[in-house]
């Protein structure tokens, strides 16, 4: 069964609280903070501080997905600000290697994240340091967008890396088009984490969404 990963790129920002606090109740077990500055993608969201905001206020995971140039920088701010585990882009940063150093060094989960058009080769060399990987199954930068079939080949192909080699440990995270449809195939494939922003968020019983999520997953 899937896990499920809440974005509040697509909650109510001014009953955020109450927001958090109906997917933490309905079983969801991460919660996904997009942090987008303008430049990496076109959008730009919230900074460290709307983490700092939500920590006190659930127990689930903190999901950071940095959508910035040269993430290294906001690394320890974040870390400091609550997050549970940070991902970087390695299309964002020429320094991968360091950038997912600095997590760790933080005490904190690292992922490494893939954009649609990038190849998993592009971070077989960081896969042994990270906890998490994550395949974007939409192009970065706005919610809403419909899912990408052919990212259900990159993510079996990660799940085939892992199982073949002993020095990987991470979890496969998808982000982008999740509904209880789409996410069965990237399941099957070996996805372990579902982001679902628009499809919980605008449903009238949120709840409803995260348990279908998890039905479809139930085998």
């Amino acid at each position: 069964m899937i896990k499920v990963a809440p974005s509040i790129l697509s909650a109510d920002y001014i009953n955020l609280q109450q927001s958090i606090e109906t997917v933490d109740q309905a079983g969801a077990e991460v919660l996904h903070i997009d942090v987008m500055d303008g430049m990496f993608v076109p959008a730009i969201s919230y900074g460290p501080n709307w983490v700092s905001a939500i920590r006190p206020i659930t127990n689930m995971e903190l999901d950071c997905h940095l959508m910035i140039e040269n993430p290294e920088r906001y690394v320890e701010t974040f870390a400091k600000a609550g997050a549970d585990l940070i991902g970087v882009h390695v299309e964002a940063t020429p320094h991968i290697h360091r950038a997912l150093q600095l997590i760790k060094a933080a005490g904190i989960k690292a992922e490494v994240v893939l954009n649609p058009g990038t190849p998993v080769s592009m971070i077989e060399p960081v896969l042994y340091l990270v906890d998490q990987v994550l395949v974007m199954t939409v192009n970065p930068g706005f919610g809403g967008q419909k899912f990408l079939p052919e990212m259900v080949t990159k993510i079996a192909e990660l799940d085939r890396l892992r199982v073949e080699n002993d020095a990987y440990h991470y979890q496969i995270e998808i982000d982008g088009g999740i509904n209880d449809q789409t996410v069965q195939p990237a399941y099957d494939a070996g996805a372990d984490v579902a982001v679902a922003g628009s499809y919980v968020f605008n449903a009238s019983k949120p709840a409803a969404k995260i348990a279908a999520l998890k039905s479809a997953t139930n085998h």
